[in-house]
């Protein structure tokens, strides 16, 4: 199998959908790719995945995670990048922000959309979170 994901927003949120659907994925045996772009970036930047916002009101969840031992963000970030999952940070949304891959974690790939699109084109399941 072979899941192609879009990450273009940037919150707490997003970052658990993504890579909690990334890592399952891979778990089992499934080829996985996510394009981070715009907002998204931030879930790959090398100090903003541990500060991602939360929509107002929803502090609660902060103690649901930790009750139920759901990992945070950055270390479901180094998991994803050690099981194998492709991160693709999108050259035009760095170029517009002023972003140099140095601002990224270790790992990631920096390209177009082409790029992405190369990769999505024979994909089982494509998301867009």
């Amino acid at each position: 199998m072979k899941v192609a994901i879009i990450a273009a927003n940037g919150g707490m949120f997003d970052a658990y959908k993504v890579f909690n659907i990334a890592t399952a994925a891979v778990a089992t045996d499934a080829e996985v790719g996510i394009f981070f772009t715009f907002e998204g970036l931030n879930l790959i930047h090398k100090e903003g995945h541990k500060n991602l916002p939360m929509p107002p009101g929803t502090e609660h969840f902060q103690e649901g995670f930790k009750k139920a031992n759901v990992p945070p963000i950055d270390q479901l970030v180094s998991m994803a990048s050690e099981m194998g999952v492709k991160m693709i940070a999108c050259q035009m949304t760095m170029d517009v922000m002023s972003l140099e891959k140095e601002h990224f974690i270790e790992g990631i790939d920096v390209g177009g959309a082409v790029t992405f699109l190369t990769f999505a084109k024979d994909a089982d399941v494509t998301l867009t979170f």
